[in-house]
C-alpha cells in the first residue's frame, strides 16, 4: 500500500504534463489570428482572435475585446463563455455578426498560416496568423 501511495503524486504529475489537445495546442498557444474572411466575404474591419492560454480564446472585434472559452479536442472547435467590453461604435452590428458566427463554429483546420473554422452548414471564419 504505501507504494501506490507513493505512485499518486507521480501520477498526478504527469497529467499535468499532457499536451494541449485544444486547437490551441495546433494553432500555437499564445498566437493571434486575424479575420481575412466571413461566411465568404471581406473580413468587416481588423478583427483577431488569440489563444493565449489552453481552454482560453481572446481577441479584438470591429468595436470591443471579447473572450471566452474553447475546451472541445481539435478539430471541433466550440466558443462558449463570450463576454465582450460594451464600448459603443458605428460597426456594433459587424460586431455581433462575427461574435454570433464565432459561438457557431464547430471545427478548426489549421493549415500553416491558416486556421479555418466551419461550421455544419459550411460557412467559414478564416483567419491569417498574425507575425507569420
Amino acid at each position: 500500500m504505501p507504494a501506490r501511495a507513493a505512485l499518486l503524486p507521480l501520477l498526478l504529475g504527469l497529467s499535468f504534463c499532457a499536451p494541449d489537445e485544444t486547437v490551441s495546442g495546433y494553432a500555437g498557444a499564445g498566437s493571434v489570428w486575424r479575420l481575412e474572411e466571413m461566411a465568404g466575404l471581406p473580413a468587416p474591419a481588423r478583427v483577431t482572435l488569440g489563444f493565449p492560454a489552453e481552454g482560453r480564446i481572446e481577441g479584438q472585434g470591429p468595436c470591443n475585446a471579447y473572450r471566452g472559452r474553447q475546451t472541445v479536442p481539435y478539430p471541433w472547435f466550440q466558443a462558449t463563455d463570450i463576454a465582450a467590453t460594451k464600448r459603443a461604435c458605428p460597426d456594433l452590428a459587424a460586431e455581433a455578426g462575427y461574435l454570433s458566427l464565432l459561438g457557431e463554429m464547430t471545427l478548426a483546420e489549421v493549415m500553416g498560416d491558416v486556421l479555418i473554422l466551419s461550421d455544419e452548414t459550411g460557412r467559414t471564419l478564416v483567419f491569417r496568423r498574425l507575425g507569420g
